[in-house]
């Protein structure tokens, strides 16, 4: 070994390799989020659920045309259940005819196919299509919102609460930046199908060609969704979905000042999302994390692991700083069952626990012979 301070044109070698080399390896700086003038936002990233940014997350706002992702979920459900064809043929009432705003101009007395309906709910936004199809599922537009508030409270929407299809004012009618991002979550989960019609950009119905008013989805080729809403209450709001690589971010921008402003914050803030985070997947759902050992059963080994997907969302550069911990009792007593929470996986970003979820079984292990009891009970009684 020789001291390099007697080579010192070595030391400076050295240093200039390394240089580079830490560089690379420092952790990206991630910076604080877009301040927007919106009355609120939030980021959302699509596989962890985490909340990347956010401004208001939880205050009741005016949700317009928004409330249609409602409505689309509602309807995509009763299709998933049988319970409503896309070919079905919906008669026009005077009341679907006669509502205000947004329109894909459909006629009373007609009849009208589910999936016309539901592509001029999504990409004009019409307010016509959206009351008859919520008639036509539920016979009233007030039942159909019972379906939707019910919806609500299964999604874990407990800030939502809506009155009518379209989504026209009504001081019972209300949702916040975060209910609107679960929802859209929800529904791009559950309906991966029914949502790549949230990326059409235009739709032609009795000859008269309608077009997407999410600007984004001609900007941005990563932008595959979502909504566009305006009320003179609400604003202009935007729900923007983005997937880039593997990754997908949602933006719910509601309460803003133009259509422009409304695109860019929401760009701003998808942006921001796939520059400083990256979405990791550290266990995949049903693989087994560990091999536990269980006591009194046929076996002495239970393979256990999440129920699903384990991802999270941390900022890139700071992988190695995560880390991960079984919690689970002592001692695991058989029988189990498959599926049978036996503690739980706990993820933390140093000393921020970022998720905490189910630990199962993953296997079913019976209950042991008398041999087996008998030793086991033996061996646990000198564990104390």
């Amino acid at each position: 070994m020789y001291p390099l301070a007697k080579f010192p044109h070595l030391a400076w070698l050295l240093l200039v390799w390394l240089l580079p080399i830490s560089l690379l390896a420092a952790p990206l700086v991630t910076p604080e989020p877009p301040q927007l003038d919106a009355g609120g936002y939030v980021l959302l990233d699509f596989e962890s659920g985490k909340m990347l940014a956010e401004l208001n997350a939880d205050e009741r706002l005016a949700p317009a045309s928004l409330t249609k992702i409602m409505t689309a979920y509602v309807v995509f459900s009763e299709l998933a259940a049988g319970h409503l064809q896309l070919d079905d043929k919906v008669l026009i009432s005077e009341k679907a005819w006669r509502t205000g705003g947004s329109k894909m101009f459909i006629e009373v007395g007609k009849q009208v196919l589910v999936e016309d309906l539901v592509k001029g709910m999504i990409v004009q936004s019409g307010n016509d299509a959206s009351v008859a199809l919520a008639e036509h599922i539920a016979g009233t537009e007030s039942a159909f919102a019972d379906m939707m508030n019910a919806e609500a409270r299964h999604l874990g929407m407990n800030s939502s609460h809506f009155t009518n299809a379209p989504g026209l004012p009504d001081p019972e009618h209300y949702s916040t930046p975060r209910d609107i991002a679960t929802l859209t979550r929800a529904i791009i989960r559950d309906f991966p199908d029914y949502y790549s019609w949230y990326s059409l950009q235009e739709f032609t119905y009795n000859d008269i060609r309608q077009y997407n008013r999410n600007i984004l989805l001609r900007q941005d080729p990563s932008v595959d969704g979502v909504k566009t809403g305006h009320t003179k209450e609400a604003g202009y709001c935007l729900v923007a979905s983005a997937q880039r690589d593997n990754q997908r971010m949602i933006s719910v921008v509601m309460k803003t000042a133009s259509t422009k402003a409304r695109a860019r914050d929401s760009l701003a803030l998808l942006n921001y999302g796939f520059r400083f985070f990256e979405t990791l997947k550290l266990f995949p759902a049903e693989q087994p994390v560990e091999i536990l050992r269980i006591w009194k059963g046929a076996s002495k080994e239970l393979p256990v692991g999440p129920a699903t997907d384990l991802d999270i969302s941390i900022p890139r550069g700071t992988y190695e700083k995560v880390s991960t911990v079984l919690e689970s009792p002592a001692n695991i007593i058989a029988p189990v069952t498959k599926g049978e929470q036996v503690g739980e996986i706990v993820v933390r970003l140093e000393n921020e626990e970022l998720r905490r979820i189910p630990l199962v079984a993953l296997g079913s292990v019976p209950r042991g012979g008398i041999f087996r009891l008998a030793v086991d009970t033996v061996l646990l009684w000198f564990q104390g």
